[in-house]
C-alpha cells in the first residue's frame, strides 16, 4: 500500500498536480477548504511494532485511532494527550491536525510524544526522521514539525509514539464559581503539587479532574474542596469529542489561546474555559477582525475552528518573520505545492 501511495505522489509531482490527503476524514472541517485530487491513505493500516516494556508504539497512518487505543488499554497504557476522534480518526490525521484533549496542559501535546515519522515529501522521496527512543535526537525536530502541519509538508506514512501508563484512579470535583473566580482558582491550584489532569469552567461550574493513586486523590480532594461529579468520565469525553451541549449548533466556534491567568474576554457570545484557562472556546457571531484585535491585545491568538464557510483567515495571520519561516519550510519539503495547498494559509 505504501508503494501505491508513493507512486501516486510521484506521478502528481511529475505533473505538478495538487493532492488532497484524506485519511478518516473526521477533521475535514478543520482549516481552509481546498481543491486537489484525493490521495487516500486510509488503507495503509496496522501497528508496525509495540513494545509495552519500552512504552513505545509505531503505527501506520491509516490505522484507526480507536484500534491503537484498544491495544494500548490491554497493557494499561495510553496516549497521554487525549487526542479527539471526531469520528473515525486515523493515526496520520491525529498527528497532522495536532489536536489534544483536556489533559494537554498537564501531560503535554501530541508533538511532545512523537518520537519519529516516516513520510513522503513533495519530491516523491520516502524519508524517515527520528526513532523509537527519546534520546535519538537526530531528525527529532522534523518529526515534531509534521505535527499540526495539516498535511502541507508531506504524507505521513508511519509514526512512533512515546506512551504512559494509565493512572490507577480518576476523580472529578465540581465547584460553583463564576468565570473570573474559576480562572483565579485554576491558576492558584496549578502552582501546587496536585495530581490535576484537566480543569474546565462552563455554565457557572468549575470541573477539575484528578488522576493517580487513590491516596493522592483523597488528599487532593481535601485541598480543593467541591463535590464529586459522578459522571466525570462522560463529561470529559463529551468535552474532548465536542459532544458537550456547548458545542452544538451552527454559530461560529472560535478556539482562543490566552495566558492562563488572563481575565475573561469582554466578548458577546457563549464561552467555555478549558486547559486551566489557557484555551477559551467561544460561540459568537462577532466580526473576525474584532475578535482578533481583542485577543491580540491579551497576547493570545484565535482560530476559527468550526462553521467558518471556508474563509481565508481561519488561523491567526502570520507575522512577516513567521511567514518567511513557513514559506521556507514549504519550499524545502514541498517545493511544487503538491500537498494540501492552502489548507492553513492561502499562499502556502
Amino acid at each position: 500500500m505504501s508503494d501505491h501511495i508513493l507512486a501516486s505522489v510521484r506521478e502528481a509531482v511529475s505533473q505538478k498536480r495538487p493532492l488532497k490527503i484524506v485519511g478518516g476524514n473526521s477533521k475535514a472541517f478543520y482549516g481552509r477548504h481546498i481543491a486537489g485530487e484525493e490521495l487516500s491513505v486510509s488503507g495503509y493500516q496496522g501497528i508496525v511494532s509495540y513494545e509495552p516494556t519500552e512504552l513505545v508504539v509505531t503505527a501506520r497512518c491509516g490505522t484507526p485511532l480507536s484500534e491503537v487505543e484498544e491495544v494500548l488499554a490491554e497493557q494499561n497504557q495510553m496516549l497521554p494527550f487525549e487526542p479527539p476522534h471526531f469520528g473515525e480518526a486515523t493515526i496520520g490525521g491525529m498527528v497532522a491536525c495536532g489536536l489534544s484533549g483536556p489533559a494537554r496542559p498537564y501531560t503535554g501535546a501530541v508533538r511532545d510524544y512523537v518520537l519519529g515519522v516516516r513520510m513522503i515529501n513533495g519530491k516523491g522521496e520516502d524519508l524517515t526522521f527520528g526513532g523509537q527512543v527519546m534520546k535519538n535526537v537526530a531528525g527529532f525536530d522534523v518529526s515534531r514539525l509534521m505535527t499540526g502541519s495539516l498535511g502541507t509538508l508531506g504524507v505521513i506514512l508511519e509514526v512512533s509514539f512515546k506512551l504512559l501508563p494509565k493512572p490507577e484512579a480518576e476523580l472529578t470535583l465540581q465547584l460553583e464559581l463564576d468565570a473570573k473566580r474559576a480562572i483565579e482558582k485554576m491558576n492558584q491550584l496549578a502552582g501546587q503539587p496536585l495530581p490535576i489532569t484537566a480543569a474546565c469552567h462552563d455554565d457557572g461550574r468549575l470541573n477539575i479532574r484528578l488522576a493517580g493513586f487513590s491516596s493522592a486523590l483523597e488528599s487532593a480532594r481535601k485541598t480543593i474542596g467541591g463535590e464529586t461529579l459522578e459522571v466525570g468520565e462522560a463529561y470529559w469525553h463529551s468535552l474532548r469529542e465536542q459532544k458537550h451541549p456547548f458545542f452544538l449548533g451552527d454559530r461560529p466556534l472560535w478556539r482562543i489561546a490566552l495566558p492562563p491567568a488572563a481575565e475573561p474576554l469582554d466578548l458577546e457570545g457563549d464561552c467555555l474555559i478549558d486547559w486551566g484557562g489557557a484555551q477559551r472556546w467561544y460561540r459568537t457571531d462577532r466580526p473576525v477582525e474584532e475578535i482578533r484585535q481583542r485577543v491580540h491585545a491579551r497576547k493570545g491568538h484565535a482560530t476559527l475552528f468550526r462553521h467558518h464557510g471556508g474563509e481565508t483567515d481561519i488561523f491567526s495571520p502570520l507575522s512577516p518573520g513567521l511567514k518567511k519561516i513557513h514559506q521556507q519550510l514549504k519550499q524545502a519539503f514541498d517545493p511544487f505545492g503538491i500537498f494540501n495547498r492552502g489548507k492553513m494559509y492561502p499562499d502556502l
